[in-house]
């Protein structure tokens, strides 16, 4: 029996959908917001459609090495890459960039389609706050790396 488990965090970027989406797609990226990620093997490029790349991870009982796949992309808009971890099972990231007034709202999807436990609520309120952090992380490197514009 899995348990399948979905979280939804966004923010909006007072910067257009491109910049958002080129720099969240950009694996190289991700060490400087996401707390678990400390090293990346990939070109210095956002991940297109087809794409793979391998993902140094950390958790609370050690490391853990992930190899990603992209399974869908349309350039600033959406994008979907998939893991496999021997804990949590399949994991699905989404990321999706809609233009707002005020530039952009970015919404991160998190997917454990075949979880074999449910997360307990601590699990649930580190993912959020750790989510949080990271939306807050995005929004303030693509704002300062971003050109202005008028919305």
């Amino acid at each position: 029996m899995t348990h399948p488990f979905e979280r939804h965090h966004s923010i909006v970027i007072a910067a257009q959908p491109a910049a958002v989406f080129d720099y969240v797609t950009n694996p190289k990226s991700w060490p400087e917001w996401l707390p678990t990620s400390h090293h990346i093997d990939c070109d210095d490029r956002p991940m297109r459609f087809g794409d793979t790349f391998h993902e140094y991870w950390s958790t609370r009982t050690g490391k853990v090495e992930l190899d990603w796949l992209v399974i869908a992309c349309t350039p600033a808009r959406m994008w979907i890459g998939l893991t496999q971890t021997a804990f949590m099972g399949p994991v699905v990231v989404q990321y999706d960039c809609e233009s707002v007034e005020g530039g952009t709202r970015f919404t991160r999807t998190l997917r454990n389609p075949a979880r074999p436990k449910p997360p307990g609520l601590e699990v649930i309120e580190r993912m959020d706050q750790e989510a949080r952090l990271a939306l807050e992380a995005i929004k303030r490197n693509v704002e300062a790396r971003a050109p202005r514009v008028a919305f």
